[in-house]
């Protein structure tokens, strides 16, 4: 009986041990990723003017139309 109970106190610490290195791990990984993340990825690049004007232009072309 002390045989088993001694067994599965060593599956379960080794169970443990392994959900607790998984979650390390995935810890880890997304704070790597966050780290490797460049410095302009919140921002949002500004809308060029040209667009502003084209679409201007469409707006007098349609109309005259």
């Amino acid at each position: 009986m002390e045989t088993m109970m001694s067994l599965a106190t060593l599956v379960m610490a080794t169970v443990l041990a392994l959900f607790s290195a998984m979650a390390l791990q995935v810890f880890f990984l997304r704070a790597i990723f966050f780290l490797m993340q460049p410095a302009t990825a919140g921002r949002r690049a500004p809308r060029p003017a040209i667009e502003r004007g084209s679409q201007l232009v469409a707006r007098a072309y349609a109309g005259s139309r």
